[in-house]
């Protein structure tokens, strides 16, 4: 209520109790002497302006009140020499998960600038004897996108290869049958195995360590193969494709062999 509201609501009470008084009096003393009604008057002023303090005495009490009710339920159950932080907390585990967010995106950030790194592919088509090549490609390309540019390279000399389609071909490293969908990447990161070497080195080098260690990963890395399916449907009886099988990224190849 505001403080016209209670002065207005005053003036009315005030009105209202005269005309109680007024009707209360016999009628045979008149009017009354100008001094009774004067404090008569003052009485009614007193009493409805001690009924107005009193309700804003209760108001503030009720205010104070809900102040306090407030405070302590903030506070409800806290003990500043306890550690809670095992308990939940909602702007905790906020801060947790936009924490963890924003290392996603980093990292996710950073794979992707690896896939955009190029490196320098050795490769050999292989159609019973070898025909060296390089090429150099993204980290991040398929094994099929690999495959479609060795196709446009090595049909110009090979008449086998100019009515074929990359459906056709194989890359297999390592003595391993790489699917399409692979990338360069996914061996990369994960350090994959071949039979007979590493899946993630896609250059030629032999290990040059004078002595071996069995513990320390061989670093030895051979030419991959480009190989019509049809080639190997006739041949995968002689070696070297009696060797070769698909890849399975759950066999783990814990040594390299050559025979």
């Amino acid at each position: 209520m505001t403080l016209d509201e209670m002065k207005a609501k005053r003036e009315d009470l005030i009105k209202e109790r005269e005309k109680e008084l007024a009707k209360a009096e016999p009628k045979k003393f008149g009017e009354g002497s100008k001094k009774d009604k004067k404090r008569k008057k003052n009485k009614i002023k007193n009493s409805v302006t001690l009924s107005f303090a009193m309700d804003d005495e209760e108001n503030e009490e009720a205010e104070e009140e809900e102040e306090k009710v407030e405070v302590k339920k903030k506070g409800v159950g806290k003990n500043p020499d306890v550690d809670t932080s095992f308990l939940p907390d909602r702007e905790r585990e906020e801060e947790e998960n936009k924490m963890r967010e924003e290392l996603r995106q980093e990292w996710e950030t950073k794979q992707e600038g690896i896939k955009q790194e190029e490196i320098e592919i050795t490769y050999s088509y292989w159609d019973g004897s070898g025909h060296r090549r390089q090429t150099k490609m993204k980290k991040g390309d398929t094994m099929q996108r690999f495959l479609i540019k060795c196709l446009e390279n090595l049909k110009k000399e090979f008449s086998e290869l100019k009515a074929c389609t990359v459906e056709a071909l194989m890359y297999v490293k390592e003595d391993l049958i790489l699917p399409h969908h692979a990338t360069f990447y996914d061996f990369i990161v994960t350090k994959a195995r071949g039979k007979s070497g590493p899946l993630f080195n896609f250059d030629v080098h032999d290990d040059i360590r004078l002595v071996s260690d069995s513990r320390v990963e061989k670093d030895e890395s051979h030419a991959g193969k480009v190989v019509l399916r049809s080639w190997y449907e006739r041949n995968k009886h002689i070696f070297p494709a009696s060797r070769w099988e698909i890849y399975d990224p759950e066999k783990k190849w814990d040594k390299y062999t050559i025979k």
